[in-house]
């Protein structure tokens, strides 16, 4: 029986349920697995390191720490933006999300927290960040 290794392609269902049992993300719910090889990058080393040795039809449910999972909320990533970078096209509401360009290039996304006058808070930690998550998965197929 082929089980999940380093170096596996595997396809699975998962889902991710905060503390309270609400689900911040399923692929049961996309009605289609996700697929993906070991180790790149795609899941953490903590989340990755759940599923070694699990084997094809196996289903099963793991509690991970906020540092073990999405990280803790980092005061650096919550910044202040100046309320005249925003238009008509991307106002800035609370709740939104809006892209940043980063240093390398790449967007970034951040969660507007706060408008006060002419300064908007952008919290640019992972939306799960700072949460104790389950992550529960049923392994669909493995490929070695």
């Amino acid at each position: 029986m082929s089980v999940i290794t380093e170096s596996s392609e595997v396809l699975m269902h998962f889902a991710i349920k905060l503390e309270d049992g609400s689900v911040a993300e399923s692929t049961q719910a996309m009605g289609k697995p996700a697929k993906f090889r070991m180790g790149d990058g795609s899941l953490t080393d903590n989340f990755e390191k759940c599923l070694l040795g699990l084997a094809a039809g196996q289903t099963s449910s793991f509690t991970l720490e906020p540092e073990d999972a999405f990280g803790l909320s980092n005061p650096d990533n919550i910044h202040h933006v100046d309320l005249a970078r925003f238009g008509a096209d991307a106002p800035a509401e609370v709740g939104t999300i809006i892209a940043f360009a980063g240093p390398d290039g790449n967007d970034i996304p951040g969660i507007i927290t706060d408008v006060v006058g002419d300064s908007v808070t952008v919290d640019f930690n992972h939306p799960l960040a700072g949460q104790r998550v389950t992550f529960d998965v049923e392994v669909v197929t493995i490929e070695n």
